[in-house]
């Protein structure tokens, strides 16, 4: 996939499952996307839009598409049924209008998610943020932002971490933060001391593998790949992820999703080497433990 998401309504993983459902009906019947927006009468950023997953789709026009390709009845109507689901809405579609653009995407796909990967060498990842951590990131970020808009971004943040205290099959989460994120008192000492100590109680839950990569680790590959996570999904009833495992990443010109599996290998390497350098868990907790009282003196 390896594009840029943009903002979208409706539901994030059916539409990227329909999408590829319906990017390979139409290379199997030997479409291209010209021909095939042209047949449709779309245009061929449409199509490119729907097989990406990033537009809801109508059951006719799943239906139309469907007999252009050849598509059998059975498939059809199983695809009509997704189209259908495309157009559901999660608790953050509420919350539009302060959620940065295209970051729905990125929490379809994180409440979908049954493991991540996370690697993060400068902050505490947004799951595992207190809310205090969470005011204080927004407040200094947006300056001029109005108390409203910070209540509300704060809401959704906290409305994510639900997912890694549920008690209903809580995502299981492997998660590096490097040494730094200990020392830069995001909100002041009391703030990042009460952060610290929430993260090493939150290292005790049994869906929780966290661990502290140290400065005497020197360099390794995430130094230079900076922060990322990979998205892992449940099987379906056929065996196979309901998703293809997906690498998120945030940067200033916006988010990237990457399934690709050379690109997936590329990241997965990365964190097999973050947490082979990584302190174990044990270790991980008592670090965080001591660093929260020496910031709190």
């Amino acid at each position: 996939m390896g594009n840029t998401a943009t903002g979208t309504t409706g539901s994030t993983v059916p539409k990227r499952q329909l999408g590829r459902h319906l990017r390979k009906l139409r290379n199997q019947a030997g479409f291209t996307v010209k021909l095939a927006a042209h047949e449709m009468e779309f245009s061929e950023a449409k199509v490119w839009r729907i097989e990406s997953g990033q537009v809801a789709l109508r059951s006719l026009d799943v239906e139309a598409m469907c007999r252009l390709y050849g598509a059998p009845d059975d498939l059809t109507d199983a695809l009509k049924a997704l189209a259908k689901e495309t157009k559901a809405r999660g608790w953050w579609h509420s919350f539009g209008d302060v959620i940065p653009e295209g970051f729905d995407v990125y929490i379809g796909l994180e409440e979908a998610a049954s493991d991540f990967r996370w690697y993060e060498p400068e902050l505490v990842p947004g799951l595992l943020q207190t809310e205090a951590y969470t005011r204080a990131l927004i407040t200094e970020s947006r300056p001029n932002s109005a108390a409203e808009e910070i209540d509300r971004l704060v809401h959704v943040q906290t409305s994510r971490k639900a997912l890694v205290t549920r008690t209903i099959e809580p995502p299981m989460l492997r998660v590096v933060i490097n040494e730094a994120v200990l020392k830069r008192p995001v909100g002041g000492p009391d703030v990042m001391a009460a952060q610290l100590q929430h993260l090493a109680e939150l290292s005790q839950r049994p869906n929780i593998d966290l661990r502290v990569v140290p400065f005497a680790a020197g360099m390794h590959p995430g130094v230079r790949s900076g922060a990322f996570i990979m998205l892992g999904f449940p099987v379906n009833g056929t065996g196979e992820p309901s998703e293809p495992t997906t690498v998120y990443l945030n940067h200033l010109a916006g988010e990237l999703y990457l399934d690709k599996d050379r690109e997936v290998d590329r990241y997965d390497a990365v964190f097999a080497n973050l947490w082979a350098v990584s302190l174990d868990e044990t270790i991980s907790e008592q670090m965080l433990t001591t660093a929260a009282k020496e910031i709190a003196k």
